[in-house]
């Protein structure tokens, strides 16, 4: 028997609603981006968000809905990202999924916004071959995660400061660029010279499977203030692409020698910045050398989207693993802590 489950995700500035059916199928998967209501003030308002979640949340899963061809009957349950993420939008996607499973009578399947994007991979490729690694890169999080079977995570490596994606948004604002970084940067250093620009890579303690993008980040404003003082023009698509390749030499390295360590056959990409050309192309690459297959989601499902929350939601429902309608918002949630 088919098993239908509604998807919600609002946990940043992406308002979204989807039908899944097995975990697999994807019905519908309804995105209302607020980049461009943000690129006014460089990076996402938090209160801006929450706002206008309010005013889109009612209608996405309504259009979700009829783009599927489903009714409330169909559902089987209805899953919601809870954190990590802005705690007021959050909570205006939490409102709205328990509203609606107590409305209809169904379960309610509360989601790690880092766990659905982990399984943005399994709606591609189901078949995956236990243990996997997942390097998680985004906005907030920069994650090496060893995914031992379904719902068992041990997180290997993990950002000490500034995040990849938070370190292209933050690189590409200095830059005069625009929001967001990751598109740009990645469009801009397809016309420049990595090796033109000497940015350095911080590997850390040896043996480490942590990362540090702050002094990455810190070496580009650096290298913009030196130059402007002398007089000099920037060359900006040498500049982004050196500091393209400084980021995903280190996310490259460090995944590949954590797939090696731990004897995990495949590498998946999660998350905003797996949507990056070059990081695709080199994880490839070096994935190859070593026999380690790699894969990674569509780009539409790498940004936020609520398909993979209810693919994730599918995994969980075959477990039991249901939340009371008292589920809160935990804008700090980690993976792998169920905190009902």
């Amino acid at each position: 028997m088919s098993i239908t489950i509604l998807g919600i995700e609002t946990s940043c500035d992406e308002t979204s609603a989807a039908v899944v059916v097995d975990g697999l199928e994807i019905k519908s998967n309804i995105i209302a981006s607020q980049v461009e209501l943000h690129q006014k003030f460089g990076g996402v308002v938090p209160e801006v968000a929450s706002r206008k979640h309010l005013e889109l949340v009612n209608h996405v899963i309504i259009e979700a809905m009829e783009k599927a061809g489903v009714t409330n009957n169909d559902l089987d349950a209805v899953s919601v990202t809870y954190g990590p993420g802005l705690v007021g939008a959050l909570l205006v996607g939490l409102s709205a999924g328990k509203a609606m499973a107590y409305g209809i009578d169904k379960p309610l399947i509360g989601v790690n916004h880092i766990e659905g994007h982990i399984y943005a991979n399994f709606l591609d490729k189901r078949q995956l071959e236990f243990p996997v690694l997942c390097l998680v890169v985004s906005g907030g999080h920069s994650d090496l995660v060893l995914i031992e079977h379904h719902g068992s995570y041990k997180l290997l490596g993990r950002t000490r400061d500034d995040a990849a994606g938070e370190a292209f948004d933050k690189v590409a604002r200095a830059m005069g660029l625009g929001y967001p970084g990751g598109p740009l940067i990645d469009r801009l250093a397809k016309e420049g010279d990595a090796g033109t620009v000497q940015i350095p890579r911080a590997y850390l303690e040896e043996g480490s499977l942590d990362f540090s993008f702050s002094g990455t980040k810190t070496a580009v404003l650096n290298y913009l203030n030196r130059t402007r003082q002398k007089g000099e023009e920037v060359n900006k698509a040498d500049l982004a692409a050196s500091f393209q390749q400084a980021v995903v030499d280190v996310l490259v390295d460090k995944a590949v020698t954590a797939a090696c360590k731990y004897n995990a056959r495949t590498i998946m990409l999660a998350g905003g910045v797996a949507a990056n050309g070059l990081l695709r192309q080199q994880l490839q690459q070096k994935g190859n050398e070593k026999d380690i297959q790699v894969t990674y989601p569509p780009q539409v499902l790498c940004t936020d989207n609520a398909a993979m929350i209810a693919c994730a939601a599918y995994y969980k429902y075959l477990r039991g693993d249901f939340a009371p309608l008292t589920l809160n918002a935990n804008p700090g949630l980690k993976l792998g802590v169920k905190k009902y």
